[in-house]
């Protein structure tokens, strides 16, 4: 994984975490396109509302995917990079990967 967190929010912590990652078999579900699979890249972010929203790409593309079953809320801001973590071993686990409940 290539963590790249980005801007900071009012509590000091990183508001959007990015990396690459291998899509597992059955690779992953996009609200778009459907099922996306191979090398790509997941970006969580923190929303104003608290919510979290999750979109990935193919690697190095243009464009940008939303996970089926983003945004969803956090209990609490800080959780966003454990978030993110999960996101990422749901997504190298396959199966049509969605957002983790």
């Amino acid at each position: 994984m290539n963590t790249q967190p980005q801007s900071d929010d009012i509590t000091g912590g990183p508001d959007r975490f990015v990396d690459r990652v291998q899509a597992g078999p059955g690779g992953a579900m996009t609200d778009e396109v459907g099922v996306i699979t191979g090398d790509l890249t997941v970006a969580t972010t923190l929303q104003p509302d608290g919510q979290a929203a999750v979109a990935v790409q193919y690697t190095d593309a243009d464009e940008w995917y939303t996970l089926t079953g983003s945004p969803t809320p956090l209990p609490h801001p800080e959780v966003l990079r454990q978030f993110h973590d999960a996101v990422l071993d749901t997504i190298q686990a396959g199966g049509g990967a969605e957002v983790p409940t």
